[in-house]
């Protein structure tokens, strides 16, 4: 037995992957695969196939996150086990605490940015436990926990700003109307680029609505335009150049338009950074439900599949509590003042 045992050790060390006391335990009882699958091949081919997806089901925002990810796992493996590529058969619970450790300490990731890079790892492994290349999912025990930040959104007073700022240069304006155009109908960035004449119809109370399928989650999202988003539709109907392919807005790259938000936001006197995060977010909370509409209605619109998503929103709006609490204070000083001429000594009576 103990011979048995230095023989599977030693083709572990020949084949490059750590043998762990549940790996020998398979292969003694003769539980062995007929080839021996790489985590960083498979995450490739993984990849591969993704990136030939891109613009129909999935954004090229998330394929960049993937391989930004993969890039992170190689480096881990290196530096864990000086090689380039390990075994699948050797992950276990150990390992994804010292990937989460080697993201913190050595790449100095952020809690909820490493989460991230271990969530896409997980997709992976359990790729491998469907196909049956893995009897046991390390993440059986492992809890990936991320951590609620408080989400950058635009106040009342500060959209007025922005939409009253003039800025000079097409260039600027045109990127201050794309942003607009988010905070008015909560579409992400991806949605905005592909957002064309044909998604835009009448919807059941005569007027016009959007009709778009999110990339991010493949959910259809049905939007009622409000006037901000409707003049900038317009605005641009009256350019050719912009719409000569059907596309409703100017065609931007994501990295242009960040660069450029920020000089808005200076020029506007902001100290919070614009993305398109944020316009998503202002639709959500000041535009939306700031104003009395329903969450489950507000979900709706954004294309979010659980209503917990919305949620996030709702748990920063202390202006809206301020208010609601206000108009239960005129109700209960009513309310006290009629409890008061019908309760009287019972002497007076």
């Amino acid at each position: 037995m103990q011979g048995k045992i230095f023989e599977i050790q030693r083709e572990g060390e020949i084949k490059g992957y750590k043998i762990t006391a549940e790996l020998a335990k398979m292969k003694l009882l003769g539980i062995t695969n007929e080839r021996e699958y790489r985590l960083v091949q498979i995450y490739e081919y993984h990849n591969q196939q993704f990136g030939q997806l891109v613009g129909t089901e999935y954004s090229a925002g998330t394929f960049k996150r993937f391989k930004s990810a993969l890039s992170s796992l190689k480096k881990f493996i290196l530096w864990k086990f000086n090689e380039a590529d390990i075994s699948i058969l050797s992950l276990n619970y150990q390992f994804l605490t010292e990937y989460e450790f080697y993201l913190k300490s050595v790449q100095g990731m952020q809690h909820n940015s490493a989460m991230g890079n271990i969530k896409k790892l997980r997709k992976i492994i359990r790729q491998c436990v469907n196909n049956d290349w893995l009897v046991k999912d390390p993440f059986a025990k492992y809890k990936l926990k991320i951590k609620e930040t408080n989400r950058n959104y635009l106040l009342k007073v500060e959209l007025e700003v922005l939409i009253n700022k003039k800025v000079l240069g097409s260039r600027l304006g045109r990127v201050k109307d794309i942003f607009l155009f988010s905070c008015f109908t909560g579409l992400s960035y991806s949605d905005l680029m592909k957002l064309t004449s044909q998604d835009v119809r009448i919807g059941i109370d005569g007027l016009q609505w959007i009709f778009i399928t999110r990339t991010k989650t493949d959910s259809v999202s049905k939007i009622p335009i409000l006037p901000v988003a409707q003049e900038i539709i317009e605005k641009y109907k009256l350019q050719p150049k912009i719409n000569s392919d059907g596309k409703i807005l100017p065609h931007l790259s994501n990295q242009r338009l960040n660069s450029y938000l920020k000089e808005i936001s200076d020029i506007c006197g902001f100290k919070k950074e614009l993305t398109f995060h944020c316009a998503r977010h202002t639709f959500a909370t000041t535009v939306t439900l700031s104003n009395g509409v329903p969450m489950e209605t507000v979900g709706k619109m954004l294309g979010h599949r659980n209503l917990r998503t919305t949620q996030h929103y709702a748990k920063i709006l202390d202006v809206k509590v301020s208010e609601d609490m206000q108009d239960l204070r005129e109700r209960l000083k009513s309310f006290s003042k009629k409890e008061d001429e019908s309760i009287k000594p019972s002497h007076l009576i």
